[in-house]
């Protein structure tokens, strides 16, 4: 069948969600006659009655509440739409979203140098930790850790990645060689696909891991920061050690890896002007490091 007219549906909905004809009016701009009128030809088109109106309420009949889950989650599919191909409305804060670890590091210095430079632009920065709290809904662009094959997605690497062990200057005094790590606190952050066994065979010290106390932790803000505190060793990204004065790298062995820091956004959405200054700014970021 011939879908009716939007605006009928439109009001449907409003009416439905408040069980007000005067509420719907009053978000949608019109009048209450208006919603009035409007159900009343929704309900004439399909040829059932979709509200009971009662002296001074409204109900909804059985076949408008089976009929309203479809047209709420029609309008939200719209609205999603919407924002995936076209962003949100031009003067919308640019939204990015990245792990606390990557915001508290080298993103801290670029969105600050941006914000110097780009003072009409309002950047709203969100926090994301595991895999599952990353997604185009709700962001214009992310900073995500892997490999960069995400499906539908623009990805740019913002270099290539290494992990070492940093820790206090006070504790690194006591770490000459890789085997000086025994005895001593490993900090682990877990969902990383490499870590302190991974390290630890690459320098030639295989198993050490048995000999050392461990300290785990969800997120390498953690780890930084208790490594800074002196209480352990943290294995961490270069990207995420470097610039800060509290730490220092003990062993010159870096670990490579096939996972890295990428600049990610939706292939189908038209960046905002706004949008397009700030993804251009981190994109060409990479290339001074």
């Amino acid at each position: 069948m011939s879908l009716p007219p939007i605006l009928w549906m439109q009001a449907f909905e409003a009416a439905a969600r408040t069980l007000s004809f005067t509420q719907a009016g009053r978000e949608l701009g019109v009048t209450q006659s208006a919603i009035s009128q409007r159900i009343r030809l929704l309900e004439d088109r399909l040829g059932q009655a979709l509200f009971v109106r009662h002296p001074r309420s409204l109900t909804l009949t059985p076949a408008g509440q089976a009929w309203l889950p479809s047209i709420q989650e029609a309008f939200t599919r719209i609205a999603e739409g919407t924002a995936e191909v076209f962003g949100p409305h031009p003067d919308a804060p640019v939204t990015l979203r990245a792990t606390p670890a990557v915001q508290n590091g080298w993103l801290a210095t670029e969105l600050t140098q941006f914000h110097h430079r780009h003072r009409d632009v309002t950047v709203r920065l969100v926090s994301a930790v595991w895999p599952g709290d990353f997604g185009a809904e709700g962001v214009d662009m992310e900073i995500r850790y892997g490999q960069g094959d995400w499906a539908d997605m623009e990805s740019v690497l913002l270099n290539e990645e290494v992990m070492l062990p940093v820790c206090s200057p006070e504790l690194a005094r006591e770490l000459q060689t890789p085997e000086d790590v025994a005895g001593h606190t490993l900090l682990h952050a877990a969902g990383f696909a490499l870590g302190w066994p991974s390290w630890l065979a690459l320098a030639g010290s295989e198993g050490l891991e048995a000999r050392c106390a461990s300290f785990i932790c969800d997120t390498q803000v953690a780890t930084l920061a208790l490594a800074a505190r002196g209480a352990g060793i943290a294995l961490t990204h270069r990207r995420l050690f470097e610039g800060r004065d509290d730490l220092v790298a003990p062993f010159e062995l870096c670990m490579p890896t096939d996972e890295a820091f990428w600049l990610v956004r939706p292939k189908a959405r038209v960046l905002r002007p706004a949008c397009e200054a700030l993804w251009a700014w981190l994109r060409d970021a990479r290339e001074l490091d």
